[in-house]
């Protein structure tokens, strides 16, 4: 039964990280509809070439950090426990490769190639690490100070801060050390439209985000034994509040409605096992909201050219994610309790702390080096030409 046990839980954490790598195919697409044409091929190319530096990162440096786990031991040692140990560290990839992901939209159509997969490197060997093993091991004794002070851990059971709110807040130093697009915002105050190039492709990419983040969510009890449906609920629900609320705020625009599901799933991550489900609701639904207004303020009027709005997305919805467990997990609204506001308030900040401080100095001694921008010609050229030469269609036939 103990064998049965073990090959059960590992099938179920190797299925849900199976799940989230599929996730990556939906940042994918979600970024590929909405920068232009011209960039569109850099988007797939950026996606797939951090997935493989992240498990490099990870896997030799990262995960050590994290959970002071190491497999330099014989295979023999690793197949114990029917792997189990391995299936565990490739879900966790799964996560911590969503960060330069998440980068990865907020930088579109104007970042060097080569400078980004040096950016994951260190973002995924050491920044993501140090604050995932505060949170997720008990490291420097922030958890235990926690529940001294204020009766309860710093919850957040699948990643809204550990995963959304460190991708987004490293993003933003990124974003703001970038710059914006050429042309984006001109010399007499007006904003150029730069309109998705692919309804489609960034619907399709948002449903497979969405199907996917049920793997995400309910896989992170990492056992069958304490696997739950109301995970499952709860992210049903918060994707859904996010949906209608950014339907409504966004003025039915497709690409506020499709990103308005990922923004509730965002924010349910952390207190998707602590929530009621009507409490879900409200949490994804703030979100979707949140997420509309400040992608039009940060875009409109503080005129910061985060391209697909990962900031007010996974930065934003991911803080507020690691807030809302404090409060819709509460007994009192109908939660399971045994969570803490404040607990939750001092975590969420930390998290953002780190990536702020981890985003501007991997970010600002790259540029400062050896620069993270494309030159003039080469981002009005595009992505796909300059750094890849070729373009995601012919411009016209062979003749042959």
């Amino acid at each position: 039964m103990d064998a049965f046990k073990t090959g059960s839980d590992m099938i179920f954490v190797l299925l849900g990280a199976i799940m989230v790598l599929a996730m990556h195919a939906g940042f994918a697409f979600l970024e590929l509809g909405t920068v232009r044409k011209k960039n569109q091929v850099n988007a797939l190319v950026k996606i797939l070439t951090d997935f493989s530096v992240s498990t490099i990162a990870y896997f030799f440096i990262g995960y050590g950090i994290a959970y002071g786990i190491h497999f330099m031991s014989g295979a023999d040692v690793l197949a114990q426990k029917s792997g189990y140990d391995l299936v565990k560290f490739f879900f966790l990839l799964t996560f911590a490769a969503a960060i330069p992901a998440i980068v990865s939209g907020g930088i579109a159509e104007r970042a060097k190639f080569n400078p980004q997969l040096m950016a994951t490197f260190a973002l995924v060997g050491f920044v993501y690490p140090f604050f995932e093993g505060i949170a997720w091991n008990g490291n420097l004794g922030v958890q235990d100070w926690l529940l001294s002070a204020f009766g309860a851990k710093f919850h957040d059971f699948a990643g809204s801060v550990v995963v959304h709110a460190m991708g987004g807040w490293i993003a933003l130093p990124a974003v703001l050390l970038l710059g914006a697009r050429r042309g984006r915002y001109r010399h007499d105050g007006n904003i150029s439209a730069h309109p998705p190039s692919s309804i489609p492709f960034l619907s399709l990419g948002a449903w497979i985000l969405t199907v996917g983040w049920f793997g995400f969510n309910v896989m992170s009890a990492q056992s069958v034994a304490t696997a739950s449906g109301l995970v499952a609920v709860n992210s049903l629900m918060a994707l859904v509040g996010g949906t209608l609320a950014a339907l409504v705020v966004g003025k039915n625009d497709p690409g506020f409605i499709h990103n308005g599901p990922l923004a509730g799933l965002v924010a349910v991550c952390a207190g998707s096992d602590v929530m009621h489900p009507v409490g879900a609701l409200a949490t994804g639904a703030i979100a979707g909201a949140v997420f509309v207004w400040m992608f039009t303020v940060t875009q409109n009027k503080w005129k910061i050219d985060d391209v697909l709005g990962v900031w007010p997305l996974h930065g934003l919805c991911g803080a507020w994610g690691g807030i809302a467990a404090g409060i819709f997990g509460s007994q009192a609204l109908g939660g399971v309790g045994g969570v803490s506001f404040m607990a939750q308030l001092i975590g969420t900040l930390l998290g953002i702390s780190v990536a702020l401080i981890g985003g501007a100095v991997v970010y600002g001694l790259l540029k400062l080096s050896i620069g993270i921008r494309l030159e003039p010609e080469q981002e009005f050229e595009g992505a796909d030409l300059s750094i890849h030469k070729i373009s995601a269609t012919a411009e016209r036939e062979t003749s042959w």
